[in-house]
């Protein structure tokens, strides 16, 4: 048995200012073939988790490149086109192959192309012809388009947001892509589009009982997997929207039933899956209000993970507004800034100037005296089982606020980024972070309390505020709820 694997993955802001170029990609995760290290990261573990299998189950596995860019604006086309035709060159050198696996993110988009997956996963399909069976694992916050799920034999999302489990669906891929080659299971896939999209925390319920409901369901009655591809609100693309995915071991009507099932509870239950978020005065004011801290404030609005720059300003002038202490924010992206405290070293107390660069929804820079409180190079910080770098960093304090100063733009995934640059979170009554809910694993755990606000930056939550030209405004909340669909 021959199997190849390979991973090409972003997810695409449409409305994000940052370019994105072959290099952000080789500059973010690059790694050729053979050169994929021993650990797995959030698109690659489908690789990851064949390398090993292969030894211990006797296959044989072809490794193909691997591509990942931190979220962005949409890809050039030359970069994605390169990348692309790198991995199908592999694939045909590799020929003939059982079976090819592939670590995707599902939003990505380039110039040129709407649906980058479903576009490389016909050209593999092209390639390996129809009797191969194509695995492909995403990211929930992708486009769940027909042409990729119905290009492939078995396809396979994240259940957790955060993104704790990618191992773990990845190890459900490999098993299933390697029972289908040996014919064990007929692998049929149904998908339903909900007609809405929404945010799907499984940190909180409902989205907590849901996830388990969902695993429940896999290993019973020809029930192989079942998956909810919750949409990614910022990628305005024609088949942007919530859809549930099942895969049945020959059982159609089975997954048909149970995918609309699923969808209809989804559909009632709109509107409630993410938890309240204030204004970010209303969250600082509550947050401070805690008899105990330290509070958690997530900002959704400048999260890197989202596509955006992650140097609004907004919450931190207003903190060093009201003279509040005990306080941190971070993580700012400003390779400007960090360079300078570099060049100064730790305990130095410089004039500095930082955030608000990228666009006007940047907010304003910080002009304060700064003092430098820690400094790391080539930093990393936690996500599950997963390392992600945040680069070169900067700790400096302004007043009675520490805020965390990167070089490589990422969103608040593990407390690193604070602990690292010689940030106390533990002293801290108010703990500001630029994250979705990818912050919730690490930093719950810390928080006397977790709460979510609008900090006024390039992403908001509301879909309604985003100026779409492809992206179907008969969905809801941009229209009353419409019927939903079976696509396939």
């Amino acid at each position: 048995m021959r199997i190849f694997a390979a991973s090409l993955a972003t997810e695409t802001n449409s409305f994000s200012p940052i370019p994105t170029s072959r290099e952000s990609y080789e500059n973010t995760l690059y790694f050729p073939p053979g050169k994929h290290p021993d650990r797995g990261t959030l698109c690659t573990g489908p690789l990851w988790v064949a390398r090993r299998r292969a030894k211990q189950e006797g296959f044989e596995l072809i490794e193909g490149s691997c591509f990942w860019a931190e979220p962005s604006a949409p890809t050039q086309q030359a970069s994605y086109e390169s990348m692309r035709d790198e991995i199908l060159a592999q694939l045909r050198a590799a020929m003939p192959v059982d079976g090819v696996l592939l670590g995707l993110h599902g939003a990505m988009v380039a110039h040129g192309y709407d649906d980058c997956e479903g576009d490389l996963i016909a050209r593999v399909r092209a390639i390996v012809g129809p009797k191969a069976i194509i695995g492909a694992e995403y990211d929930p916050h992708c486009h769940l388009t027909e042409k990729r799920v119905r290009g492939a034999d078995i396809s396979i999302l994240f259940k957790e947001y955060p993104h704790t489990d990618f191992a773990e669906r990845a190890e459900e891929l490999v098993t299933l892509v390697v029972k289908a080659i040996r014919r064990d299971i007929t692998p049929v896939t149904s998908l339903y589009d909900c007609g809405m999209i929404d945010v799907y925390p499984t940190s909180r319920e409902p989205g907590r009982g849901f996830v388990e409901k969902m695993k429940r369901l896999e290993g019973r009655d020809g029930v192989l997997s079942v998956s909810l591809g919750h949409g990614f609100t910022q990628g305005d693309v024609p088949e942007q929207g919530t859809r549930v995915l099942v895969v049945t071991d020959n059982a159609k009507a089975r997954g048909d039933a149970l995918a609309q099932e699923l969808g209809a509870e989804i559909r009632a239950k709109r509107g409630t899956w993410y938890p309240e978020y204030l204004s970010y005065d209303e969250a600082i004011t509550a947050a401070y209000a805690e008899p105990k801290g330290p509070v958690v404030v997530a900002d959704p609005s400048d999260n890197a993970g989202g596509g955006a720059a992650s140097d609004n300003t907004n919450i931190i002038r207003r903190l060093l507004e009201r003279g509040l202490t005990d306080a941190a924010v971070g993580p700012v992206w400003d390779p400007v800034a960090v360079q300078f405290c570099h060049a100064v070293g730790v305990g130095a107390t410089i004039p500095l100037r930082f955030g608000g660069k990228t666009a006007p929804t940047s907010g304003m820079p910080i002009d304060a005296e700064a003092t430098v409180i820690g400094l790391a190079r080539d930093g990393m910080q936690s996500f599950g089982s997963a390392k992600v770098k945040f680069g070169d960093g900067a700790g400096v304090r302004v007043g009675g606020v520490e805020i965390s100063l990167i070089s490589h733009r990422t969103q608040a995934l593990g407390t690193e980024i604070f602990s690292a640059l010689g940030i106390d979170l533990a002293s801290k009554r108010y703990i500001g972070v630029k994250s979705t809910n990818h912050f919730h694993a690490a930093y719950a755990p810390i928080a006397a309390k977790v709460l979510y606000c609008d900090g006024e930056g390039p992403s908001p939550l509301d879909a309604r505020k985003y100026p779409f030209a492809k992206a179907r405004r008969t969905i809801w909340p941009h229209a009353e709820l419409p019927e939903g669909r079976m696509i396939l």
